[in-house]
């Protein structure tokens, strides 16, 4: 009897910020003729570099890279866009023979590629607008309330300073006169089909992650993330999406005189250290994920990740 043919392999490297998955994904790309499709939000805005830790030059040489510096800043990247785009690429990148390697923190569009989100109402570029001016100017706790009001179940799920997320909650709501809720509990999801998908997942200890959290923020800051979000607030203004996304909006926030550059970095550091912390409740949530308890720079991790491809 012949044996069926088993699906192309897709790997899915998953982890909080600054566990090292950009070192793994390099390995495993290198070791297994793979592609690295990114899937962190915030890493597809042109322009947004310092506090983004994207992958360097030298690194995207190493191998091919997708979905980097994608979209304008002006724009906002949903997670069902964010779907169709990765869902095309990794059609690419099999029909090429290599490996496809999806790489990123964003927990949401992840799931998005992977399981498939609602057909929601049509993005309205107008509201968004409208909503994102509100945000600048009364912040994101307000914003939460809106959601609250519209839709409080999605607003327990959303963090209140994830202004992105809020801000298409409330679009959905609007557009559609009901829930998110409830739209997402009467309309099937569409999964990604045509691959054996497997997860790694990256576990290190967690003082040590935040260690290594607090040194990266400070890296920024010293390698002119000030500077940066100047000249881009200058060109794009207040509401530009990225703005709001971690460093970012505390050196706004220290542009603007609430904070002296000593304050922005411990509240830039808290931050990525709190987000750290929900990307892991998040991904804890994940189906069938091989944890890898370390950093995903240590060889002895990359042996132990490539040896599971090897046996997947």
């Amino acid at each position: 009897m012949v044996s069926p043919k088993l699906e192309p392999l897709l790997v899915v490297l998953l982890g909080p910020t600054g566990s090292g998955k950009t070192a793994l994904s390099l390995a495993l790309a290198e070791r297994f003729a793979g592609e690295i499709v990114n899937c962190d939000s915030v890493v597809m805005y042109h322009e947004f570099d310092i506090g983004t830790a994207k992958p360097t030059p030298a690194e995207r040489a190493r191998v091919p890279h997708h979905l980097l510096d994608c979209v304008d800043p002006t724009e906002q990247m949903t997670a069902g866009e964010y779907s169709r785009r990765a869902r095309q690429v990794l059609a690419e990148i099999n029909a090429r023979g290599h490996l496809p390697i999806v790489v990123g923190g964003t927990g949401l569009y992840l799931r998005a590629l992977l399981e498939g989100l609602f057909p929601g109402p049509q993005r309205s570029e107008e509201l968004r607008a409208r909503l994102r001016a509100s945000a600048a100017r009364r912040g994101s706790e307000y914003t939460h309330r809106i959601l609250r009001r519209l839709d409080s179940d999605a607003a327990e799920k959303i963090h209140p300073n994830d202004t992105p997320k809020l801000i298409r909650a409330i679009e959905v709501s609007l557009a559609a006169r009901e829930k998110m809720t409830d739209l997402w509990q009467r309309h099937g999801r569409d999964p990604l089909r045509g691959f054996r998908i497997q997860r790694l997942g990256l576990d290190p200890d967690r003082k040590a992650l935040y260690d290594r959290i607090n040194v990266r923020a400070q890296i920024m800051f010293e390698a002119g993330l000030i500077d940066e979000t100047k000249r881009l607030r200058e060109k794009y203004g207040d509401a530009a999406p990225p703005l709001f996304s971690l460093g970012y909006k505390q050196a706004v926030q220290m542009i603007r005189g609430e904070f002296t550059r000593e304050q922005a970095l411990r509240a830039a550091q808290q931050a990525h250290r709190n987000y750290a912390k929900r990307q892991m409740t998040w991904f804890r949530r994940e189906p069938q994920v091989h944890w890898l308890r370390g950093f995903g720079d240590d060889p002895a991790i990359q042996r132990k990740a490539a040896d599971l491809i090897l046996r997947w």
